[in-house]
């Protein structure tokens, strides 16, 4: 048996393996927290860098396949080529929607019909608010709003939307003539609503013809905001188109045999 000597002696010498293993712990936990503290103070200029909003990344994506580009932060975005029919169609529509405004403003004093107050109410805040977009879409490009009359001596070679539309000269596809609008202008009731609807669907109709011709033509409707704007016109008009034959009792031309 161990006297109380020997005992005494074990005791301690467990306990000194014991402090030296909870002092080779501490040694370890603490250089990991130096080390951890290094990393994170070597990182923050990185992160700051990543985080500084004046230096914007500019990326140019790839074509399908292709990885995508970082670019200068100098780069500016350029507006997309035009074409000349593109401008042409524009300023036309303008004064093609400026016509279907004027015939809408008749309205509320010629009829009491509430399908074709609603009808013309639509019409009459869809066409302006196109109108604003076409005449930023050509200021933002340089291009004058009105179409450029050929030089005639004595006269300004700029057209003037106030100019009389009903010209057949100046006239758009599908715009009603001078003794049109004057038909338009006397008639009341039942007559202004059957004048006025097929006036709009006459009107309509030279507006698709309009969108058909920017379409045919070489190199025409690729600006993307052109081309969406374009094939809304044409959609939209469509569908009014076939609510303005119902409501004359008409079959809609696509149903037609």
């Amino acid at each position: 048996m161990l006297d109380h000597s020997t005992s005494i002696k074990i005791f301690y010498a467990k306990s000194e393996r014991k402090l030296r293993s909870v002092m080779k712990v501490s040694a370890w936990r603490s250089g990991l927290m130096a080390c951890g503290a290094l990393v994170g103070l070597f990182s923050l200029p990185v992160c700051a860098q990543q985080a500084d909003p004046t230096t914007p990344v500019v990326v140019q994506p790839g074509a399908p396949g292709q990885p995508t580009r970082t670019l200068a932060p100098s780069t500016r975005a350029a507006l997309p080529p035009r074409s000349p029919a593109d401008v042409r169609f524009m300023q036309g529509m303008i004064m093609h929607h400026a016509q279907a405004v004027e015939m809408t403003a008749l309205i509320e004093s010629h009829t009491v019909n509430k399908n074709l107050r609603s009808l013309g109410a639509r019409i009459s805040s869809s066409q302006s608010d196109e109108i604003k977009f076409m005449k930023r879409w050509l200021e933002a490009r340089g291009e004058p709003i009105s179409p450029m009359m050929p030089e005639m001596p004595g006269m300004d070679t700029s057209m003037d939307m106030s100019m009389d539309m009903s010209s057949h000269s100046m006239l758009m596809p599908g715009m009603l003539a001078k003794k049109q609008m004057e038909a338009l202008k006397e008639a009341k009731g039942e007559e202004f609503d059957r004048l006025f609807l097929t006036g709009m669907i006459q009107h309509h109709g030279g507006a698709l013809i309009m969108v058909k011709d920017l379409f045919d033509t070489a190199g025409a409707g690729q600006d993307a905001e052109l081309f969406n704007f374009a094939t809304d016109v044409d959609s939209g008009q469509r569908a009014e188109i076939r609510i303005m034959q119902t409501m004359l009792g008409e079959k809609p031309l696509e149903e037609k045999r």
